[in-house]
């Protein structure tokens, strides 16, 4: 059997268009001053772990919860494109209700029903996004057999693609991935196992 990964996952810390109630990637949204404590919590509660490296997507919010943690690592962050948030294509950074209820029926028809066909406007299927995930968790696996890593990402995308990585399906619905608390997983690349999905109590 392959050498597995362990990958502690987090969401980012709260930022300002989760407060603003924006939809959409929102690359530039920096953390609130909650969401910098929340960063902080994260590597205080990963401090006992051999972290090797420290992935984030390349979102603002996602780069600067990471960077506790790296630095508590003594590494860099490593931003990755593939972990980014879910586009919602013309209708990214709207705070449009509608648009926001589009958003969540789109990732409750890709978790619940696995149906990934379905998109936001112009934006990204479930397809998409689940096949970009899969590739980098996929090169993060082959990168670092038999060590630990974080990967700092989002709600939405995290959520679809380890509910598709680890065959948990519908059973995450529900219990939104809280801010910055992390959760194992471990995998070898081609097949993943999450022990358990975070609630936030």
């Amino acid at each position: 059997m392959s050498e597995r990964v362990r990958v502690w996952c987090l969401r980012h810390g709260e930022s300002q268009n989760v407060t603003d109630n924006v939809a959409g990637a929102v690359p530039r949204a920096p953390l609130t001053e909650r969401g910098r404590e929340q960063a902080a919590l994260a590597a205080r509660t990963l401090a006992g772990e051999r972290i090797g490296a420290v992935y984030a997507s390349t979102a603002l919010r996602a780069r600067q919860t990471a960077q506790p943690l790296a630095a508590a690592a003594g590494v860099e962050v490593q931003a990755l494109p593939g972990l980014v948030e879910v586009g919602i294509g013309r209708h990214e950074g709207s705070s449009d209700p509608d648009v926001r209820r589009q958003t969540a029926d789109v990732l409750r028809s890709w978790v619940v029903d696995n149906d990934l066909t379905q998109q936001v406007a112009d934006g990204e299927s479930g397809f998409a996004v689940t096949t970009r995930m899969d590739k980098a968790f996929q090169a993060i696996a082959e990168q670092h057999r038999g060590e630990t890593v974080a990967v700092v990402g989002h709600v939405a995308s995290l959520t679809v693609a380890l509910s598709q990585l680890c065959t948990l399906g519908a059973a995450v619905w529900g219990t939104p991935l809280p801010h910055a608390l992390p959760f194992l997983i471990e995998g070898d690349g081609s097949t993943w196992r999450c022990p358990s999905w975070p609630d936030a109590k």
